[in-house]
């Protein structure tokens, strides 16, 4: 029958049954990682397995191309974005194991009056969230939260909600977390440039959900005074030496900087001069944060007196927690490169187009309905990173660097009972489900939509 139709017409409907079998892939292969991870209780890992074949099956590609589409993509991702993830890690061990943090914690409340308690948390939560995981700062955070809010017989949201919102923006919108840096990788744009705006983007951000709606919300929602939590924090080490506080921020800080002079050095210096080389070499993500670790190793270890074994140990102890974590990044580029190979985000970028929807757009509502289907910021970040790639290529820097951002900040939408991190702060915070929802939810679908509205700001100016 088609032989009989004009050959435009042809092609045209040829094309239709393909691109119709892609989107069907596409809206496969997400829905069994859906209900893998929300429902069978699977691990992300493998649920982004099993999505990546399910979606290359119902696309037409064969097996054996699929064994080694995943593969790949998982590889190449595990190395650009696993090992800064395993520095990170052993940075922030590094921090909390010699009392680095709490240096840092403590000069900073000492500085500050009750009326200031919110904004310090803010920064606090900011500054010691730049190399750790949320979970890890979630942990590292909250007896300081509850000492400060028994001791000041404040509220525990006006001192704990700025706390996670800093928390929570540093996760979802700047690397070196696991979302930001697999965003990047999959995205190929600037991290340096994406680093500088999402600090930009992180502020205000941080601002409105956190001080604002910390003060706002601790008027409405009752909870028990910080005194009956006491008992329930993890206990706090106590460390006999510790580094200073100028070590301590100046390690925090080092990576970010050699970071950015990079950025600075691409947009200012020649290619073949010397200072270009210089700072273009030690600004590479990888080269920054190893570099990072071993003056951190003989900064803060010297700080704290420790041996040399302990050292070791320190920073060997770091990589079993995140072995998870790097395999979920994994796996998500192996998810991202099925979609590039079986041209699913190709159809998806062809779509957008012909619909008017912008990368910053699409970006962000493909990461928001995974983030709420999944509970999973890095999940729904990996994922909507892959459909988007092809429309970020020949943007400027500074557009692909939001398109990223866009990205991350869909990812935070709406945390709830799917969310490991709405169980760790209803727990911590001695919450029910309906004031957990009522706070937390609340704080993350405000962190989502007012960085969004801000990175589309940005976009309207860059």
């Amino acid at each position: 029958m088609l032989s009989s139709l004009p050959a435009p017409l042809t092609q045209a409907a040829a094309w239709t049954a393909h691109d119709t079998r892609l989107l069907s892939a596409a809206v496969a292969g997400i829905a069994v990682i859906v209900l893998l991870i929300s429902w069978a209780k699977l691990h992300p890992f493998l649920s982004l397995a099993i999505g990546a074949t399910t979606l290359g099956v119902v696309a037409g590609m064969p097996f054996a191309d699929l064994v080694d589409t995943f593969t790949k993509g998982l590889g190449e991702t595990v190395g650009d974005v696993g090992l800064l993830v395993a520095l990170g890690a052993m940075l922030g061990k590094l921090l909390t194991d010699t009392g680095g943090a709490d240096r840092v914690v403590e000069t900073v409340m000492r500085r500050t009056t009750s009326k200031t308690l919110p904004w310090a948390m803010v920064f606090i939560a900011a500054l010691l969230g730049l190399p750790m995981f949320f979970e890890v700062g979630v942990v590292l955070l909250v007896p300081v939260v509850v000492m400060v809010a028994a001791r000041t017989e404040q509220p525990m949201l006006r001192i704990g909600i700025p706390a996670l919102a800093g928390l929570s923006i540093l996760h979802g919108l700047v690397p070196p977390h696991p979302g930001p840096l697999a965003a990047v990788d999959a995205l190929h744009v600037d991290l340096g440039i994406t680093l500088a705006l999402g600090i930009v983007v992180a502020i205000p951000t941080a601002i409105v959900a956190g001080p604002l709606f910390g003060s706002y919300i601790s008027r409405r929602v009752d909870l028990p005074p910080a005194t009956q939590l006491l008992g329930k924090t993890p206990e706090k080490e106590e460390h006999p030496h510790r580094p200073s506080f100028v070590a301590a921020v100046a390690m925090l800080l080092l990576p970010v900087v050699l970071m950015l002079c990079k950025s600075v050095a691409d947009l200012t210096l020649p290619e073949d001069s010397l200072g270009y080389t210089v700072l273009d070499t030690i600004g590479t993500p990888v080269v920054a944060m190893m570099l990072t670790v071993l003056i951190a190793i003989v900064v803060l270890g010297r700080g704290a007196r420790f041996s040399r074994n302990q050292l070791s140990d320190v920073v060997g102890g770091s990589l079993p927690a995140i072995a998870g974590i790097i395999l979920i990044v994994g796996a998500g580029g192996g998810f991202k490169e099925t979609l590039v190979e079986s041209g699913v985000n190709n159809t998806i970028t062809g779509l957008a187009t012909g619909a008017s929807l912008s990368p910053l757009v699409l970006g962000w509502l493909i990461a928001v309905g995974i983030r709420v289907a999944t509970g999973s910021a890095t999940v729904a970040t990996i994922s909507a990173a892959g459909m988007v790639a092809p429309m970020v290529m020949g943007l400027p820097p500074a557009q692909g660097a939001l398109v990223a951002l866009a990205i991350g900040s869909g990812s935070l939408f709406l945390s709830h009972v799917n969310d490991a991190g709405f169980w760790l702060v209803k727990e911590y915070f001695g919450m029910t489900v309906g004031q957990t929802l009522k706070t937390w939810s609340a704080m993350e679908t405000l962190l989502s939509v007012v960085s969004f509205v801000v990175i589309l700001g940005i976009s309207a100016v860059v």
